[in-house]
């Protein structure tokens, strides 16, 4: 299939509309529990086993209209869907709590594996969507790494210490803001070591 632009807007909503309408669910839902073939299920189990399809069809619908997925992407589904179905099938939220754990783990180990063989594989991945030149890519990688595995433990430590409305809120605010601010704060690096021709 042939890569098209997709609209900065709609790329965002299909990637985090899913995270978000689980948001709306959870608040709206919390302390509820329903009863089906003589199980008791909390409203979070529920949320889960809706937000499985909803988060495939979101990136289904992101690959019809690009043409494309990155790596991340898949990823991250094939972790919503072992982990959420795991959560829906034991009847035990901690594995979807568990879920961006394993997700920012599995990217820290695969960048931290790349530098350790002199590869940036987060260049690889974003297939030079960034004008950086070797040395660039290769800072920005290592950062990336640390950040990943910071907010791997972070998400440890809020789902085993905290409430559950209080990782939703983590989940669906913090760890989506801490990202972006990572890369707002890259700026200095990207133009460093910015490989774009100059005027």
């Amino acid at each position: 299939m042939t890569e098209r632009q997709v609209s900065p807007a709609v790329k965002i909503a299909l990637e985090l509309g899913p995270v978000f309408l689980f948001f709306v669910g959870y608040i709206t839902t919390r302390g509820q529990s329903y009863s089906f073939g003589g199980t008791e299920y909390d409203a979070f189990i529920l949320l889960t086993a809706a937000f499985i399809p909803v988060m495939a069809l979101a990136t289904f619908v992101l690959w019809k209209l690009s043409g494309r997925l990155s790596k991340l992407q898949l990823v991250t589904l094939v972790m919503v869907v072992v982990f959420g179905g795991l959560t829906v099938w034991l009847n035990d939220e901690r594995f979807f709590k568990m879920k961006p754990t394993a997700v920012y783990s599995i990217f820290a180990l695969l960048l931290f594996i790349g530098l350790a063989r002199g590869q940036s594989w987060l260049e690889l991945v974003m297939e030079g969507a960034l004008p950086l030149r070797h040395e660039g890519w290769m800072l920005l990688t290592k950062r990336l790494a640390l950040m990943f595995a910071a907010m791997a433990l972070a998400n440890e430590i809020v789902w085993r210490s905290m409430s559950t409305d209080m990782w939703v809120n983590f989940r669906t605010f913090v760890l989506p803001l801490a990202l972006f601010a990572f890369f707002m704060a890259q700026a200095k690096l990207f133009e460093r070591y910015s490989s774009a021709p100059k005027d």
